[in-house]
């Protein structure tokens, strides 16, 4: 007698074993499928829903209108100035900057405070057309770039600006900007 309870209370301890152990493996496995998963997935990042379409930011790369957008709202905080919020445009360019060329655009931009402060110069720049590389990260921006002395216009130009990016992890970041040459009328004519 006592070797049948014997027998049937190691029979229902060999289940338990077996039950937990099967459980282990199942756990185990979808813990390294998980795992996989996760290292192997691009991350994405909802933006704001003010933007006019819906956007996200992976880390496969930067997608075209994403860069449209940052390089607007960049040109127009970057060519739209006034001797009264020099400090204030200075620091907000310098949040966009690439941490790598973080030195070299805040002397750029040092330069043009110091031209400007004192002065009654105040810059507008309205945008006429953009084109954007995303895999080379560059973007160019054509416009009208106006001069103004207090109320009176003294220049209104057409200028083209490169602005040069680096894409990190989820952050695209400002590395670099130049003023281009005016482009060949008769080239854009053909």
């Amino acid at each position: 007698m006592f070797a049948d309870i014997s027998h049937e209370r190691q029979q229902s301890l060999l289940r338990q074993r077996n039950l937990l152990a099967l459980t282990s493996t199942g756990l185990g496995l979808a813990l390294v499928v998980a795992t996989s998963l996760a290292a192997t997935r691009d991350r994405e990042v909802v933006l704001l829903p003010t933007l006019p379409k819906q956007l996200t930011v992976t880390s496969a790369g930067v997608q075209a209108d994403y860069l449209e957008l940052v390089t607007r709202d960049t040109a127009l905080v970057l060519l739209n100035r006034s001797p009264e919020g020099l400090d204030y445009w200075m620091n907000e360019i310098l949040k966009l900057a690439d941490p790598g060329s973080y030195g070299s655009l805040k002397a750029d931009l040092v330069r043009i405070v110091e031209e400007q402060r004192g002065s009654d110069v105040t810059q507008a720049f309205v945008i006429r057309s953009m084109t954007v590389d995303p895999k080379g990260l560059t973007s160019e921006v054509s416009g009208t770039l106006k001069t103004f002395v207090g109320a009176q216009v003294i220049a209104s130009d057409e200028r083209r600006f490169r602005f040069n990016w680096t894409y990190r992890g989820l952050r695209l970041a400002l590395s670099g900007f130049v003023q281009l040459p005016p482009q060949d009328k008769s080239k854009e004519a053909k």
